[in-house]
Formats: structure tokens, sequence, C-alpha cells
């Protein structure tokens, strides 16, 4: 059985979306991390977006960045919504309504059917905000997968 998110995107299009965080984050010391929850447990159906969003930053280690850098897209396909969450690091530096036009723009994609696109999107312009405040260091590690996690 497949999962819901092969109703929004391929896995060809999986694969573009980690080879973008891949390339992305060579000019970053930040960590971009992309999350796609498929199903809600009961227990989680009545609470907002963002605190789905900061139960995965946390589960899935954002958090635990050497510099603070990590951020996440996280997409709650039952509700189709999506959140962007960047750690303290970034916060410090960038002004967290900078996420609001990102999501905009992406929203824009996924109300066309780009569901790819859009994420790919979201990837580059949070990369290029990234690469401009904290530049690739020489002994930068990837910390995160870059592969999308899907729960």
């Amino acid at each position: 059985m497949q999962g819901l998110i092969y109703h929004f995107i391929s896995d060809d299009e999986m694969l573009r979306i980690s080879n973008r965080i891949r390339e992305v984050e060579k000019t970053t010391a930040g960590e971009i991390c992309v999350a796609v929850k498929e199903h809600l447990h009961f227990l989680q159906r009545n609470k907002p977006i963002h605190a789905l969003a900061e139960k995965e930053f946390v589960r899935l280690g954002v958090n635990k960045t050497r510099d603070k850098t990590g951020i996440l897209i996280f997409v709650l396909l039952p509700r189709r919504q999506f959140f962007i969450m960047a750690d303290t690091g970034i916060n410090e530096k960038v002004p967290e309504n900078t996420w609001d036009a990102i999501k905009d723009e992406m929203q824009k994609m996924f109300l066309a059917g780009e569901f790819s696109k859009g994420i790919i999107h979201g990837v580059q312009r949070v990369g290029n905000i990234l690469s401009e405040h904290f530049p690739v260091k020489p002994d930068d590690m990837d910390e995160i997968s870059n592969e999308i996690i899907i729960d």
C-alpha cells in the first residue's frame, strides 16, 4: 500500500528535493530538513500546526545542530498545511516573518498542484537566506539527513 505522499509527489521528485537540499547546503552552515507527516495520532488531531512542527523539530534533531542553524519545512498532509520553523541561531539573525513570504510562494505552487516544485522552491529560498547569514564553514558537516522524512 502506498502512502498518502504518493498522491502528491513521486519517487523521482523526492530524489530531486533531496538533491536540491544537498546542493543548497553546500553554500551554508545551515541544515535544512523537510518532513512530511501522513497521519495524525488521535491525541494530535486538535493541536495547531506550529505545535506539531515544534514536536517534529525536536524529534528529528533539527534543534541539535552545532550552531543552532537548523530549519524545518514541515508538511502536514492530512490537513493540507505546512510550517517553516527555524532554530534560535537563525532567528537571532533573521526576522521570523521572513518565512511568511516563502510560505506564501510555496502555497501558491501547492494550490496549483505543483507540490514538488513548491518544496524545491522553499528549500532554495531558505538556502539563499541561510547562505547569506551562515556561509559554509571549512569544517562544515552534514548534520541532518537530506532525504525527505516521511512519517
